[in-house]
């Protein structure tokens, strides 16, 4: 029997959820255990990541079908929002500009970007909105953790975690726009489950490498 895209959407997600060992830092940080410093480098580190995937998100919307497009525009747009919300997290982790500027950003860490804008350069971006919406659950959960962690055990202001509250919270009309995509791409033949999993599994490896890096160096 034929899936439908949303079906298709809640499999793939459910198949690729990362192992819950394999992210050992946001469990700490859930716990107030993760020194301060670490909050920081994970501020300074998002400063790179944010624009790189906006960037890329434009790149697969001039690329892309109409329904596809309309998912990474939403996306890029996300990003913008993100990236104001950022600025209030850096500064009360004690990061000022002179010191962002200065920072050197870690491989471990900006391999997940790389993949992103390689995807952005080389994938059908069909198969990339069912590769990001299965890595955007993971992402999700652990801001909900984070943000909660950061009120809880480090004293942030809701201002402060709304960097973090955005990606936590659910967004319906990302969703929508999605399964259309999905959707579309399937009753035209364009979908290539097969490599669109492939590319959901190394986001969630490069997402996993993020984490790590990220526990390493704080």
């Amino acid at each position: 029997m034929t899936r439908t895209a949303r079906e298709l959407l809640e499999t793939t997600t459910g198949e690729l959820a990362p192992d819950p060992g394999s992210n050992p830092l946001v469990p700490l940080i859930a716990r107030g255990e993760a020194d301060r410093a670490v909050l920081a480098t994970l501020a300074l580190e998002q400063r790179r990541v944010i624009p790189a995937d906006r960037r890329a998100f434009l790149h697969l919307a001039e690329r892309a079908d109409p329904e596809s497009a309309a998912y990474f525009t939403a996306l890029a747009e996300g990003e913008t929002l993100a990236a104001e919300h950022l600025k209030t997290f850096t500064a009360a982790c004690g990061v000022d500009e002179t010191r962002a500027d200065a920072y050197e950003p870690l491989p471990g860490c900006q391999s997940y970007p790389a993949y992103v804008a390689w995807l952005a350069l080389n994938a059908n971006p069909s198969d990339v909105v069912l590769a990001l919406t299965a890595n955007f659950s993971a992402w999700g959960g652990y801001c909900a953790t984070i943000a909660k962690a950061l009120r809880t055990h480090y004293g942030f202001t809701d201002e402060s975690c709304a960097f973090f509250d955005f990606f936590a919270e659910p967004s319906p009309g990302l969703d929508e726009a999605a399964t259309k995509a999905v959707q579309t791409a399937l009753d035209e033949g364009r979908l290539n489950e097969n490599r669109a999993h492939q590319y959901a599994r190394l986001l969630q490896t490069h997402e996993v490498m993020f984490w790590s890096t990220l526990g390493q160096h704080g």
